[in-house]
């Protein structure tokens, strides 16, 4: 399946990332390699294999939830840089 650099340029723009143009060719070809080989894994016959979650048997291992003591605002703000009304402030980074 071919990506074009334009949709590649576009996906860039809203992801807010700025590529060259021989950046925007080459991941061009690499996405169109990896939409391929998604094509030929979705021709694969799976009818018969049972869906797992993980090919190990792995297992997440818990806690109790327990209360613990936290800080105060004033100890959570005491080294922040910059602060206002018990809130850290830091510089904007997302254009209007």
């Amino acid at each position: 399946m071919k990506i074009s650099k334009d949709a590649v340029r576009h996906v860039a723009e809203l992801a807010r990332l700025e590529f060259k143009e021989d950046e925007l060719e080459r991941f061009s070809e690499q996405l169109g390699n990896i939409l391929e080989y998604m094509e030929k894994l979705n021709e694969i016959d799976t009818a018969s294999i049972e869906p797992t979650f993980h090919v190990l048997g792995l297992s997440t291992p818990l806690r109790e939830d327990v209360v613990k003591p936290w800080l105060s605002l004033d100890e959570a703000l005491e080294n922040a840089p910059e602060k206002e009304e018990g809130f850290f402030t830091v510089p904007k980074f997302i254009e209007d």
